[in-house]
């Protein structure tokens, strides 16, 4: 994954921001659920506003707009099942140690 796609990831579980950057982090397990609810919550945004885009292109008989290739569900899907398999062995995630 690009350093840019992994930060947003740690910024959308709160564990990077331009302030705090994580170059070294850990996830521990009591994290994780509000982890995986916070990626979910914003999967389930950028599908919206993109639905919402093409919506809004299709009433005005634009051509329907642009998005990255790769959503942020597909970005998302390896971490959360690391996640949940860190969650699930009661192990905490550490990156950059």
């Amino acid at each position: 994954m690009l350093q840019a796609n992994g930060e947003r990831l740690l910024e959308i579980i709160g564990k990077h921001s331009k302030a705090a950057p994580s170059i070294q982090g850990i996830l521990l397990p009591e994290q994780m659920a509000p982890a995986l609810v916070a990626l979910q919550a914003a999967i389930e945004k950028e599908e919206l506003q993109r639905r919402q885009a093409i919506e809004q292109a299709q009433a005005e008989h634009l051509p329907p707009p642009r998005f990255e290739d790769i959503t942020l569900r597909q970005r998302a899907l390896p971490l959360m099942e690391m996640v949940r398999a860190c969650q699930q062995a009661d192990e905490p995630i550490t990156w950059g140690v």
